[in-house]
Formats: structure tokens, sequence, C-alpha cells
């Protein structure tokens, strides 16, 4: 009945009649790409262009053997465009988009999977075997790996964080590889930077930003010998591997130190976007004061609507002393904004400070790729592969400084053990959400529950952003990665 009505919706504009998608969000999404506003009329050539697209994609796509697969032939074409884009259809021959679906086959076929993400929480420990030891010792080429950012270093702190992990690189792996950094990717043209980095000689491609996305997906189409990896979190695409960190395992220890130093007193929380993985972080530091202060509540600002600093303004109105800031900082922000403070007279007192170890992760992944288990990996599985790494692979980590009493240090020692070692779960049941929801989970919520949570838990005082009080990069990464009921750009459901 949703999908019926998004029919109906997108009827009353296009008046299209025969096309027919099997998961929701697909009539928005395609008003989308063929650049039309969400409640914009198509005119009389709109209807006729898209006519003959939709038809001479439909012939090319059945003749090559598409009747064979469980999707319609408007998911298969959805597919296409999110890929290519709507122009690329226009003044093709048969051949050339013959030669195109080919090379995206996977991509359209990875639509009938129940579950199309193969998702990784840790890094599997497999040995090569001897064959590909020899091959590997044999190969004395340098494996050249660029990394592709959206900003500078001096005014990102999450760029930044990404450099420091490819210095660190340089340090332990050596002369075995080389890396480049190609910075303001978005304002020079993201694929066309990634398409100098291919140039350059680099064969492995690390896009650092949600934001990259769209064009790192084009460029691992269009370039099967590079291997392309994009920081994004839920991305199910048969031809980017996509890599994010569990933050939210450090949140709920940065929480459970709040809760436990907070007394009878609120304490608060700053978050950036509304986007995949955030949202999950917010749920488990507010689980983390739950834990240790059952009384305590979490009150909820969001940086990207007016800025932390307003943020942190009326958290400070209402009488909040302890407030879990920034991950990362812009230009122009104070250091002093990250990790988790105490605000006495205007002034912030670290408590803690949670760490992305990109350098761990890279260093991971390389190394892989180097004695060709990742090849392997990606072989064997039909679906996207999403390295999903936390506290276990040592890719996030936390810092207590000396204002954290020792006996707090030590619970907060204890339960980073626990949850590394998979003892202890932020997400273990029952859970009791804002709206009066209990999830009677027995065991604990899914990964995949995790990373698409769009509610809050019972002590967050607060609520979603509306989209658009957002600023304009923070609904660029919202569009791609955001939460449904924020974001503008539905998903189609798997």
């Amino acid at each position: 009945s949703q999908l019926y009505s998004e029919y109906v919706t997108f009827y009353e504009l296009s008046h299209v009649n025969f096309l027919e998608f099997s998961k929701l969000g697909s009539y928005v999404r395609l008003q989308q790409l063929l650049g039309k506003a969400p409640d914009e009329v198509w005119s009389p050539e709109d209807h006729s262009r898209f006519l003959s697209c939709y038809y001479f994609f439909r012939q090319v796509y059945l003749s090559a053997g598409g009747g064979n697969l469980p999707l319609t032939v408007g998911d298969a074409l959805l597919a296409f465009l999110e890929i290519y884009g709507y122009p690329s259809l226009r003044g093709k021959s048969v051949q050339e988009l013959k030669k195109d679906l080919t090379k995206v086959w996977e991509e359209i076929t990875l639509l009938g999977e129940e579950t199309p993400i193969d998702l990784k929480m840790d890094p599997e420990d497999k040995k090569p075997g001897i064959i590909t030891k020899v091959l590997s010792a044999a190969e004395s080429k340098t494996l050249g790996v660029a990394f592709i950012h959206d900003g500078y270093p001096e005014s990102s702190e999450w760029t930044r964080s990404h450099e420091r992990g490819r210095e660190y690189l340089s340090r332990v792996m050596g002369e075995s590889i080389k890396t480049t950094a190609y910075y303001n990717a978005l304002q020079e043209g993201a694929a066309a930077v990634m398409e100098q980095a291919i140039r350059d000689g680099h064969t492995t491609l690390f896009a650092t930003s949600p934001r990259l996305f769209p064009d790192a997906l084009k460029i691992a189409v269009q370039y099967p010998s590079v291997t392309v990896y994009g920081c994004a979190l839920n991305q199910s695409h048969r031809y980017i591997r996509t890599y994010y960190a569990r933050m939210y395992e450090v949140k709920f220890i940065l929480g459970a130190i709040a809760g436990a130093m907070a007394g009878a007193d609120p304490v608060g929380y700053i978050c950036d976007y509304p986007i995949f993985g955030q949202v999950a972080g917010i749920n488990a530091f507010a689980l983390g004061v739950q834990m240790v202060n059952p009384n305590t509540r979490v009150y909820l600002e969001w940086s990207s609507v007016e800025g932390t600093e307003i943020a942190l303004n009326r958290l400070k109105e209402r009488g909040v002393r302890l407030i879990s800031s920034l991950d990362m900082i812009r230009q122009g922000e104070e250091s002093s904004l990250m990790g988790l403070n105490l605000y006495s007279e205007g002034k912030p007192t670290n408590l803690a400070t949670p760490l992305w170890q990109w350098g761990t992760y890279y260093e991971e992944i390389l190394r892989r790729i180097r004695n060709r288990t990742e090849q392997a990996s990606y072989s064997e599985s039909s679906k996207a592969l999403n390295y999903y790494w936390g506290l276990s692979a040592g890719v996030v980590d936390l810092r207590c400084s000396k204002n954290v009493p020792v006996s707090i240090q030590k619970m907060a020692d204890v339960l980073k053990k626990s949850i590394a070692s998979g003892i202890c779960n932020p997400f273990q049941g029952p859970l009791y959400t804002q709206d009066g929801t209990v999830l009677e989970n027995d065991d604990l919520l899914s990964p995949k529950q995790i990373m698409e949570m769009d509610f809050l838990m019972e002590n967050v005082i607060g609520d979603f952003p509306k989209y658009d009080k957002l600023s304009e990069v923070a609904k660029e990464t919202v569009d791609l990665v955001g939460v449904e009921k924020v974001s503008k750009s539905p998903r189609r459901s798997e």
C-alpha cells in the first residue's frame, strides 16, 4: 500500500503509468535522478523523452537476460541511473548501452538479494596460502594508494584525521606502498580528481567522505582494475567497498563516564549530522549514562543547524555542565569542543576524547590487499562488502584525561575490554525509546538495526532536526547517508 501511494503521487506529477518498482522510495528517487524537485510537474516533453529512454533501456536490458532476474525493469533502470545518470541514456547506440549494462550487471543482480550487504564486523583472520605467499613475495612492485579528500587538513579535522592515518601508513609499511593525498576534490570535480589519481599510477583509492561516494562509485565501475573504497556506512553497491568505524562503542563508555560524574545534574550531547552511525552514537551515549545513573537525562543539540557554539550555549543555558561534543572540529572552532568536557564558569575541562584510529584501519586493509586475502573476500562474496570495525579491531579508542577520577577510569577500562571481547554490547535489550516503544530483544540489536536507527532513547531530551534547518553541507551529507525521517532522498528498502 505504501508503494502504491508513492506510485499515485508520482503519476500525478509525471502521467507515467508504465513504470513499476518493487522497493519503497524508488519513485521519489527517480524524480530526483531526473533533476526534478519532489513536487515538480513534468512537461509533455519530459514525458516523451522519458518514454523513449525507458523503452530503449527495456529493450536492451531484456535482450541481455534481464527477464531472468527477480526485478522489474524499473528497478534495473534506477540502479543504472544511480551510476551513469539520466543524460547517459540519451544518444547511445544499442551496443554502447549493452557495454554499460555489462559493467554494472553485478550491481543490478545485487538488487535481487534478500540481504545485499556482506557486513564485516572484524578483520578476518584469513592467512594467505602457500601459492599466495609465493606470488606476494614475487611482487616487488610498490602499491600506489590515493586518498581523496573533500577538504583540506588545515580546515577540517575529519580530513586531518585521515591524513594522520596516511602518514602512519608511510611509517609502518615503508617502501611497499606509495601514498598520495588529493585535497578539495568536490571543488575540483571529484571524478576528475580520481581519474587523475589513477593516471598517476594509483591502483587503490580511498574516498574519505560520504559526499565523494557517488563519484567514487562511478569510478569503481569505469575502472574495474582499480580497488575503490568509500568512507560511508550501509551502502549496498557491489563495485565499491565501504568502511566506517563503530564509534558508538566508545560513545557508550563516554556516556558511562558522564553519568558517573553527573550526580543529579543532566548531561548534554552535541551531534553533527543525523546520519547512519551518528544516531547510534547518540543512543549509545544515552544508554551509557542510564546504566550508571538511571534518572539522568541527556539534552540533545545539533551543530549542523546553527553551528557548534550556538548548540553549546543552548545547553549551558539549561544549566548543563557535562557536555559530549564533537568527534571532529572545523576551521574556526576551538579544540576544547572535542570529546567530553566539564564546564565550570564557562571554561571547559576535558575529561575524555574519542579517537578515530584510521591508520590502523588502513594498515589492515592494505596488508590484506598485499597478501591477496582482500581480493579473495571480494571474489567469494556476491554481495556488497562493508567493513564496520570497532574496538576489537583497534580502529577506535578512548583517551581519559587526569581529570577523571581513578575509579571511573577503571570502570572505563573494564567497559572497553568487555566491548572489545564481545562480553558487553551497548545495545543489549530490552531498550526503551522516546515514543514508548519497547524493543524486547533478548539478545541484542543486529548491525543493520544499529546502523539504520531512526529513534532516540527514552532518556534523551530533543529530536531530529528539520531538513530545511540544516546547513548546505549537512544537507548534501544527509541526502546520501541520512536517516530516512530527515533526508529528502529516500533510500529504497532492501
